[in-house]
């Protein structure tokens, strides 16, 4: 596997872990809190980004990547799952995209694919999941930070305390 994917294949893993990390500090029912009327709850965001890697990563370099069978307005409706089953749903998610990634070679790197009718390589679709993934995880551990306050244990490195 060539070094672009197995950068790419860690930094999947390295984002995943910390919105899991986030996850660890919060109880169900912080999964549905919402800090504004304009936010989503990081249930939401879960069921999104989980909806998003099964339609973008099943069949990749086969299919386009918005599969028709995908309900996006779904995966924005709260739908007050249990903290294990949104677990499943985000786990299933990863499955899906590390399953392709895993695949991947050096030569697939320059195909064609799509995503909704728009064609890109490989990589610019590796580049363009990637972030979209570390947008979304930025904003799960922004709510769960928010949420926890004081409980909140930092994730990295702390700030400094005068």
């Amino acid at each position: 596997m060539v070094i672009f994917l197995k950068s790419s294949i860690n930094q999947f893993q390295q984002y995943k872990l910390l919105a899991e990390k986030a996850f660890n500090q919060l109880s169900e029912k912080d999964f549905y809190k919402i800090p504004s009327e304009e936010s989503n709850s990081i249930a939401v965001i879960i069921q999104h980004m989980a909806g998003n890697m099964i339609s973008r990563w099943t069949d990749f370099l086969t299919t386009d990547g918005e599969k028709p069978n995908r309900n996006r307005d779904d995966e924005f409706d709260e739908h007050y799952f249990s903290k294990e089953k949104l677990i499943t749903k985000w786990e299933s998610g990863w499955k899906c995209l590390f399953d392709a990634l895993n695949l991947l070679t050096e030569h697939d790197l320059e195909k064609i694919i799509y995503i909704r009718q728009q064609p890109c390589t490989v990589i610019e679709a590796i580049h363009r999941q990637l972030t979209h993934y570390t947008y979304h995880v930025g904003q799960i551990v922004y709510i769960a930070k928010i949420v926890q306050g004081a409980e909140w244990k930092n994730l990295s490195i702390p700030k400094k305390k005068n």
